[in-house]
């Protein structure tokens, strides 16, 4: 099947990165919210890439427009009624995630995809939140999502290989690199990626180094872009202590344990970036 329209669920980061897109690759896209200002909020974040790209001359005025104008917004999940793909993008919270899947199973008509955003949530439990186990898959989009290449596509015990086919190719449509993996505890990308920063998080920790330290270590030496704990701050420290736990728990085994200083940090608000105060400060 074909996806001709879409609903995201959650106006934040992720969601008005995914919506952007889809929209962007001709798709129409409905985003919806709990609050009208978070779906203006989300609006204008859209506008502002939009217009970025059309400065950088990666995008045409009318292309940006074309775009804009495939976006509806809505507080009301009932708008998802007609949609043949929903992406879900809310907080990293199994319980919300639950109810929301029972909530969409009963709105959206039978074909529709319902795929999950998710970074580390098992995919088969939210599909057994459903009737239809079989069209929910998780599309696992990178942040920020309009800049990043990669959906992570993640197969469910039952999803159906005509669904996994049908989101790959949106991902495509949407100038994604789709890369498909069945569902364990932080997929790959978290799996591998976490505990790499957990481990620079019990380096610090350690009085190995201090942060710059470290960060311009894994950079110049491993060439990676941005560093750990530059990273960690960028993902939010909330997020990663989050998966470390469910990596932790899923996988029963000591060495994901999440770093003693990542758990204080949380629990004294340092989240990163967003709050202006990680393992650097932001003004």
């Amino acid at each position: 099947m074909s996806i001709k329209k879409m609903a995201v669920l959650g106006a934040g980061q992720m969601g008005n990165g995914i919506t952007q897109v889809a929209a962007c690759a001709g798709i129409e896209v409905v985003m919806v919210d709990i609050k009208q200002e978070f779906v203006e909020k989300g609006m204008a974040t859209i506008e502002k890439s939009l217009s970025k790209l059309v400065a950088k001359e990666r995008m045409t005025q009318e292309d940006a427009n074309s775009a804009r104008d495939r976006i509806s917004t809505s507080i009301d999940r009932s708008s998802c009624a007609d949609a043949d793909l929903v992406v879900e993008a809310v907080p990293e919270i199994l319980n919300l995630k639950v109810s929301i899947f029972k909530e969409l199973d009963e709105i959206c008509k039978p074909g529709c995809i319902l795929a999950t955003n998710t970074s580390s949530i098992s995919i088969s439990e939210i599909a057994s939140a459903t009737n239809r186990p079989d069209r929910v898959i998780g599309m696992h989009f990178m942040n920020p999502v309009p800049i990043m290449k990669l959906v992570e596509v993640i197969n469910g015990n039952d999803t159906a290989s005509e669904v996994t086919e049908t989101i790959l190719q949106a991902a495509e449509q949407m100038g994604k690199t789709p890369l498909m993996c069945n569902d364990s505890p932080g997929f790959v990308s978290n799996r591998i990626l976490c505990p790499m920063i957990n481990e620079a998080i019990l380096t610090l920790q350690e009085g190995v180094a201090e942060p710059k330290a470290i960060d311009g270590i894994m950079k110049l030496g491993m060439n990676h872009p941005i560093g750990p704990l530059a990273l960690s701050d960028l993902i939010g420290n909330d997020t990663v202590l989050h998966i470390m736990n469910v990596l932790h728990e899923g996988l029963g085994d000591d060495k994901y344990a999440p770093a003693k200083l990542l758990v204080d940090m949380v629990r004294d608000g340092k989240l990163g970036r967003k709050v202006g105060q990680g393992f650097y400060s932001y003004s």
